[in-house]
């Protein structure tokens, strides 16, 4: 069968069927360019397709002819029932009226939801009390957010006279200000030292020591610009004090880590579904791995509904104000503290190609003092406090942009400055169940990436122990490990944060898993620590101490809570280049400062900690006698030490008993008998 030739006149090309001869094809062709009357039989023949035999004959623009004739019959009007006009008519009503009805469908549904907010108050004030705090919350903030979009003009005209007359007066109402501040540190610092000991005052020796250095081995030295720094710091210290030292705070705080403790707990769910009844038997990889999905799915869904967008402008917003930075790291730093150091710099990427050297290395420094939202459940799963880790990414973030504004101070004027906030990315997901979905399917490589990284370094640190285990044996000390190396170095940085003594080798050792691995393995050796502690037993076994104070498990919790260390460097230079390819050079020659700065930051947050860190509102007063008795620098005319000896010998002498039971021990007895002097029947 040979097919013959087809032409499209209309495109002036003619498309020649396969033929055995070209040189057939060659004539026709030609005869077809010069002929008109074979140019009209071309046209003929391009309506019509036929076999060599001529027994079928296909028309094929007939065939179109005739099926748009056929369509356009099926889309000529047709009378319409009464019931279709109707319909036509309520959709156009609902159209016309849309707006309308979306305000009473929400003005329903407020009414409901305050209804049964005030029902549950009226029934268990106390029951009701954090869904009373979240309504107020919300109601402000969405109030807040009307006011501000509809009379942002009026509000910045009624605030103008007062900023005008602030920019007048600021060069001598400034160092008012500083007079000011430093007047009441130096006022606290006498007034808590003589309450609670003279340990606080390590910590801010390591405070001041820290911007010491950092000001030291600044970039630019003479650059510096204090206001971000100094603010940044009292950002901190007011965050700390109102969570670690007021007792709204801290049941705040201590409220908010109960919850997400419960929430994390759901994951067993389907961790029991898929592992079986007996999962918890292999802890990490069916226990704390499912936490990390499961988080990585609730956060993927409140970023599609735009809770996170908001929440995170908010948080930012505060930060620019306040530091005076600008919008892209403000919001990459807000940012941190919810997501991680690869996700929160999408949120502003289409700006990262015009930001400054100083604002590349402040979002750099951001990812590296704080920790992701996903990791963070894991860590809590481990049994660390879920309060002081919340506390530690809140607290991380301004100290990020003060350590970093430090050490590398802005030389050059800053392009993206919009006053109205940037315009952050949105998620990807047409609705909330392909979010939930995308998140889990996005943790997929999270989740990998942990557990290789745990298995390849806890290998690697296997052998390094070893092979130093037996170069130490050459010179008869085989106790010669990786920890003990990292324990002599960060030594020094541990105690100024406020460590005591005899634990500052063991948090060294610490720091040093974190700095030289990953803060998962720093945290899996700390959750020991603590399980230790809790369950009682020796101190030292074989010289090697086996528990540290809570004082000193706080503030490591604090130091370690960041993503700084060199396997997260490649990670931070491999995803910011390819957001932004234009500063490939840039953003190479700024991580590894970047990492110190997020290191110092994360340093700094713990030694805030340690001043503000009271025994007595962590722990009962058995533990604390406990824990207090087994250090060597804790004050005897500690306030609170004195408070729970009274309450030790009064509950003495309520007791018919001589020694009464309960969780008190004998050495807590003798050391109160001392401190109090007491002549009672109990000291005898």
């Amino acid at each position: 069968m040979e097919l013959k030739k087809t032409a499209f006149d209309h495109l002036g090309v003619h498309n020649l069927s396969f033929q055995n001869d070209t040189e057939d094809m060659d004539m026709i062709n030609h005869e077809g360019l010069g002929d008109d009357s074979q140019r009209i039989k071309n046209s003929q023949n391009e309506k019509n397709v036929h076999t060599n035999q001529g027994d079928e004959f296909i028309n094929i623009e007939s065939d179109l002819h005739e099926n748009k004739r056929d369509s356009a019959d099926d889309e000529q009007p047709h009378l319409k029932g009464p019931l279709e006009k109707k319909y036509d008519r309520a959709c156009e009503f609902f159209k016309k009226h849309k707006t309308r009805i979306n305000y009473v469908i929400y003005g329903i549904l407020l009414t409901a939801y305050l209804a049964a907010t005030i029902a549950a108050c009226i029934l268990n004030f106390r029951r009701a009390l954090p869904l009373f705090i979240i309504t107020v919350l919300a109601i402000f903030f969405i109030c807040w957010d009307f006011l501000v979009v509809k009379y942002e003009d009026r509000i910045a005209a009624l605030f103008s006279p007062g900023e005008r007359y602030l920019e007048k007066q600021w060069f001598w109402l400034k160092w008012v200000l500083c007079a000011a501040l430093i007047i009441t540190i130096i006022l606290w610092l006498i007034f808590d030292t003589a309450k609670q000991g003279s340990r606080h005052m390590i910590s801010f020796g390591g405070l001041v020591m820290y911007i010491l250095l950092m000001f030291i081995f600044s970039k630019y030295p003479t650059r510096v610009t204090w206001r971000p720094v100094f603010s940044g710091m009292a950002m901190q210290f007011i965050l700390g004090l109102l969570i670690l030292r007021t007792k709204v705070g801290f049941d705040v705080f201590n409220w908010l880590g109960i919850q997400i403790q419960t929430f994390l707990e759901y994951s067993d769910t389907g961790a029991k579904f898929v592992f079986g009844e007996k999962y918890t038997d292999h802890f990490f990889a069916f226990k704390v791995l499912p936490i990390v999905v499961f988080f990585s799915t609730v956060m993927s869904m409140l970023y599609h509904v735009g809770f996170m967008q908001w929440l995170v402008r908010k948080v930012g917003w505060i930060m620019q104000v306040f530091m005076g930075t600008t919008p892209v790291e403000s919001f990459v730093a807000a940012g941190n503290i919810f997501v991680g150091q690869t996700e929160s710099p999408l949120m502003v990427r289409p700006y990262l190609p015009y930001v400054t050297k100083s604002e590349l290395h402040a979002v750099m420094t951001a990812g590296f003092s704080t920790i992701a939202g996903s990791v963070l459940g894991a860590y809590i799963s481990f049994g660390v406090s879920a309060s002081h880790l919340l506390t530690a990414s809140v607290m991380s973030a301004p100290a990020s942009l003060a350590t970093s504004k430090l050490f590398w101070p802005e030389t050059e004027k800053p392009e993206v400055t919009l006053k109205s906030g940037l315009k952050m990315a949105k998620g990807e997901s047409k609705n909330l169940l392909e979010a939930a979905s995308q998140g889990a399917s996005s943790s997929i490589l999270l989740v990998a990436n942990i557990a290789v990284n745990l298995i390849s370094f806890l290998a690697l640190l296997a052998f390094i122990d070893s092979a130093l285990s037996w170069v130490g044996s050459l010179f008869d000390y085989p106790q010669l490990n990786f920890e003990n190396i990292c324990a002599y170095i960060f030594m020094p940085f541990s105690f100024m944060m406020g460590v005591d003594w005899e634990d500052s080798f063991t948090v060294g050792g610490l720091l040093g898993y974190k700095t030289f691995f990953n803060e998962f393995v720093a945290y899996e050796r700390l959750s020991k620590l603590i399980h230790n502690r809790e369950n009682g037993g020796s101190m030292y076994v074989n010289d090697v101490k086996q528990y540290m104070t809570v004082r000193s498990e706080t503030i490591a919790t604090y130091a370690l809570c960041g993503f700084a260390n060199f396997g997260s460097l490649g990670m931070v230079v491999g995803s910011l280049t390819s957001m932004a390819p234009s500063k490939r050079k840039e953003i190479a020659g700024g991580a590894f400062r970047a990492m110190i700065a997020g290191t110092v930051a994360c340093f700094m947050t713990a030694c805030i900690a340690g001043m503000l860190t009271v025994p007595d509102v962590e722990v009962p007063c058995h533990i604390l006698l406990q824990n207090v008795f087994n250090s060597t620098n804790f004050p005897a005319n500690n306030t609170e030490l004195v408070k729970c000896c009274q309450q030790l010998f009064t509950s003495a002498s309520n007791s018919q008993e001589s020694f009464p039971r309960g969780n008190y021990t004998l050495s807590s007895w003798k050391e109160c008998c001392q401190i109090l002097n007491q002549p009672a029947f109990n000291c005898t």
